[in-house]
């Protein structure tokens, strides 16, 4: 299956982080896989996407993100979420946090105890590709003097030079979390296959064979196309080379054995 989620028009604290995601795609898999009133959570929180997702479904929701700067953007904007209004609404009740910090340190700095989690939904670095140079998405956001990567932290998963160390680290990462999950319980990867000095990297797919190792403890439940009707085809290369900029990623998801 596919999906085309309409994005709402970014505001100007959310512009500064370099790869927000849209809230109707998250929102869409956090009504499918969970009900109201579930406890979600989102390990690389960013701007707090997936919170502000998660409240507008009813759902509790516990972020956790590495850069001050997303933190504190995120926890304007949650708090700005759960405004009381006039009109009762049944998200009234329901919580958003978010903590800074590490996520290979999540359950030390977050207070989520084991099998307690209906729903994880992330979206990790894609590598180190907003250091790819050629970017025109890099290109533009350099002209506005925006933020081109999330952050200079050495424990930032895109500052990680070789890919097999950032992958092995990002399953690492997973794996961990898994024990979070109530049994049977999903968790959403939202990522894409990279390239990166003319050479493809399947990150997707790399990601999903960690994972689903039979010592891992998820199994694969399969994938959503997020197609992203509002890119151009770019073609790159020249005379017979054909290469196409990637107008799709892939929605990875997984359940706890």
């Amino acid at each position: 299956p596919w999906i085309m989620p309409k994005s709402p028009q970014r505001k100007k604290n959310e512009i500064l982080h370099p790869a927000k995601f849209p809230e109707p795609l998250i929102q869409e898999f956090i009504e499918h896989f969970s009900n109201p009133g579930d406890l979600v959570i989102d390990p690389m929180a960013g701007t707090g996407s997936a919170i502000i997702a998660a409240i507008r479904s009813g759902r509790n929701a516990i972020g956790l993100e590495l850069s001050e700067e997303w933190v504190q953007i995120a926890h304007s904007r949650i708090s700005e979420e759960l405004q009381p209004t006039l009109i009762a609404s049944p998200n009234d009740s329901v919580k958003g946090q978010i903590f800074c910090g590490d996520a290979k340190n999540f359950q030390s700095i977050v207070a989520v105890e084991n099998e307690s989690v209906d729903y994880l939904i992330t979206s990790p670095p894609y590598w180190s590709i907003l250091k790819n140079p050629g970017s025109e998405t890099q290109r533009t956001r350099r002209k506005k003097t925006l933020s081109l990567v999330y952050s200079n932290k050495e424990a930032d998963l895109g500052n990680t030079d070789d890919y097999d160390i950032f992958l092995d680290t990002l399953a690492g990462i997973y794996i961990s979390l898994a024990r979070t999950l109530k049994l049977g319980g999903v968790m959403t990867v939202i990522v894409k296959n990279v390239k990166r000095k003319h050479v493809v990297y399947p990150l997707a797919w790399d990601l999903v064979s960690r994972l689903c190792n039979r010592n891992n403890g998820f199994e694969f439940l399969g994938y959503t196309l997020w197609c992203q009707d509002d890119i151009s085809l770019k073609p790159f290369g020249v005379g017979i080379v054909w290469v196409s900029n990637t107008v799709h990623q892939y929605c990875l998801h997984f359940r706890r054995r």
